[in-house]
């Protein structure tokens, strides 16, 4: 019987599983389930032993009486009933003395029973412990079910791979032994062990593992896969670009792996709560047993015992030590099912409480995927030779409008003389070619070198890319980014949970006026620094207002740290902002966001319902115990019966669709 109040994470078990399967996957599910089934069995046993028991001595005493059912007869046989389900407590009871713990639930149900048998109530004793020998045992299943979906995302990393070998033969080794650069051969149905881009020129991958969408994402030749990703349709070649330590998949299961470590601030009082409220009701038990002595003039030791022991089986705190941490168990395995995953409980309560979304619009509220538009060059320039230049420039930079300079200019010209690159964040790229001195970013970036232009940008209702040489404006490009598809729905979402909702971006303040207006989102602020991201943050949380902040790129790492409740999109995002985040979103979609804070709502409802429910049910029972008006079954629904309707409620988190 696994104990009340544990609520450790189990680690998984990956060594020697291999997930490559194809073919036999029926097989192994049938056997798990069969293997299931015999599991819960074992677990049921030792109460279905005692219940027979029990019952048979019930039996015995109200409707056959043999003779011979007396005396010490009557106590081995009600003994023997008991020991299956009271042994394991009274050891763990034990255990817990041992460790400076005397004050255990184990400890409360363990007197509370041997009283029981002390004043010659067996079959009460016994019912008493088999209830809570039951209740434990369902307790225990719905935390396994509640550490299920968790699970079973830590169990999606393939241990092998096959890589192809200097003779393009495939050849299976150990996925840690394979480094950067080498091709992995996937066959349909196999897992992606490492992140790398396409070697083939197409292929199809199910990214349910990382996004929690089953749907089909197909990609082209060059374009990045990851790990957690199943190959779908034919054979296809990844090129390994990121260690295997290192790979979105990795961090993702050391996230939910720490997840369950960080608890809730509810989590932590109700746990500092029962370490004090169970001492205190031991003695009130002792002062209920004993005190009446002195007051109550038809005193009789054995119904005052009785009282007290009521008063014991009432009061332990499994309903509360239990059904808390499984409701916040259960919040996480939903939205990690959802492809949200919450670094910890105490941001399931954080996100409830979110009175401000402050969002960033490029690749979280947009595609992220930019196309040049328009390109204006001053005649006294060589267009081909700037675009040259401009396209050698960015290619040293990661941000998205690099990739739609590329994807317009074309192949790299790798025999530029590039000196002196340097970002500056919050502005663009500069660099010196043949001891001229080249600038490409925005208007701010001219004007903090000193360039001179004329032209009324801030009309341009696309994002304008300017470009310097020789100290001089050369011209701009002109490129547009196209909204998410769940973006309005996202608002919309927010506005009815009364969130209101802000951007923040370093793009020209007309684009981002017109993406906002778009949305409907409520305030927006473009051409903005990351200082400047951070400022306005500040501006926000000094209003006394709670600030979720999403964004995707590494300028967003430090306004991410500051919010309430960091949230970056994990798909496109950066791993510093990854890292600063206290949520991730694994699909980069931003419906995701206003269902994390409904997941955070209901597990936080579901607590709170789960804490009211406890404490009225015990204290109405606990004050009818004390004056003789409640027996031991009415004490068995109050610690048992509330504990299982507490777990019944906490589970419902995992079957609810957000």
């Amino acid at each position: 019987m696994e104990k009340c109040c544990s609520t450790t994470p189990e680690k998984p078990d990956t060594k020697g599983h291999k997930h490559n399967h194809s073919e036999g996957d029926g097989h192994d599910h049938d056997h798990s389930h069969d293997s299931g089934d015999q599991k819960v069995f074992q677990m049921f046993l030792p109460a279905i032993i005692s219940f027979i028991i029990l019952l048979l001595g019930i039996t015995f005493d109200n409707y056959i009486k043999p003779e011979w059912f007396t005396g010490w007869v009557r106590l081995v046989w009600f003994l023997a009933a008991y020991i299956p389900v009271g042994f394991p407590v009274l050891k763990d009871a034990y255990k817990s003395i041992i460790r400076g713990d005397v004050f255990s639930e184990f400890f409360l149900m363990g007197i509370a029973t041997i009283g029981a048998f002390a004043i010659g109530e067996y079959p009460e004793g016994v019912a008493v412990m088999l209830f809570y020998a039951v209740g434990e045992v369902f307790q225990s299943m719905a935390v396994t079910r509640a550490k299920g979906n968790i699970k079973a995302l830590l169990d999606q990393r393939p241990d092998e791979v096959t890589v192809m070998d200097n003779n393009n033969r495939p050849e299976i080794i150990k996925a840690k032994e394979a480094k950067i650069g080498d091709i992995i051969q996937l066959k349909p149905g196999e897992k992606l062990a490492l992140d790398g881009e396409l070697f083939s020129e197409s292929a199809s991958f199910n990214t349910a593992a990382l996004t929690g969408e089953s749907k089909p994402d197909t990609k082209n030749k060059g374009e990045t896969v990851l790990a957690g990703m199943i190959n779908m349709n034919s054979i296809a070649l990844v090129k390994v670009n990121t260690a295997y330590e290192d790979s979105k998949l990795s961090k993702i299961l050391e996230l939910v792996q720490n997840a369950t470590a960080q608890k809730a601030p509810t989590e932590l009082f109700i746990r500092k709560f029962a370490k004090v409220y169970t001492p205190i009701v031991v003695f009130l038990a002792i002062g209920i047993c004993l005190l009446p002595y002195f007051f109550v003039d038809d005193y009789l030791f054995r119904d005052w015992l009785y009282r007290a022991l009521i008063f014991l089986v009432i009061s332990c705190p499994c309903a509360l030590v239990i059904s808390i941490p499984l409701g916040y168990f259960g919040g996480i395995g939903a939205a990690s099912r959802n492809g949200i995953l919450f670094k910890g409980s105490n941001f399931l309560d954080s996100i409830a409480e979110i009175q401000n979304v402050v969002m960033d619009k490029t690749g979280t509220m947009t595609e992220g995927v930019f196309k040049v538009q328009e390109v204006s060059i001053s005649p006294e320039f060589n267009k081909e030779e700037i675009l040259q230049l401009v396209n050698a420039l960015e290619s040293k930079s990661t941000h998205p409008v690099a990739t739609a300079i590329h994807n317009y200019v074309g192949d790299i010209n790798h025999s530029i003389p590039l000196e002196n690159v340097e970002e500056i964040a919050g502005h663009g790229l500069k660099a010196t070619v043949n001891g001229k001195e080249l600038l490409i970013g925005n208007f701010k970036l001219m004007d903090k070198f000193n360039i001179t232009y004329d032209l009324n940008h801030t009309n341009i209702v696309y994002t304008v890319i300017a470009v310097a040489y020789d100290k001089k404006f050369a011209g701009f490009i002109t490129i547009a980014d196209s909204i998410k598809e769940d973006a309005r729905e996202t608002v919309d979402n927010l506005h009815k949970m009364n969130v209101k909702a802000t951007m923040l971006s370093g793009d020209k303040g007309t684009v981002v006026k017109y993406v906002a207006d778009q949305l409907g989102i409520d305030n927006a602020f473009g051409d903005l620094l990351p200082e400047d991201k951070v400022n306005k943050v500040k501006e926000i949380k000094a209003k006394n207002q709670t600030v979720a902040f999403v964004g995707d790129g590494v300028n967003d790492a430090p306004v991410v740290a500051l919010s309430d409740v960091g949230i970056a999109m994990g798909g496109l995002g950066s791993d510093a902002t990854i890292e600063t985040a206290d949520v991730v979103i694994q699909d980069d979609k931003p419906s995701k966001i206003p269902m994390a804070i409904n997941i955070g709502k209901q597990t936080k409802k579901i607590v709170w319902q789960n804490i009211v429910l406890a404490f009225a049910v015990k204290a109405i029972v606990l004050i009818l115990g004390a004056g003789g008006l409640a027996t031991m079954w009415e004490a068995v629904f109050a610690d048992v019966g509330v504990a299982l309707l507490a777990i019944l409620n906490a589970v419902r988190i995992q079957r609810m669709k957000f």
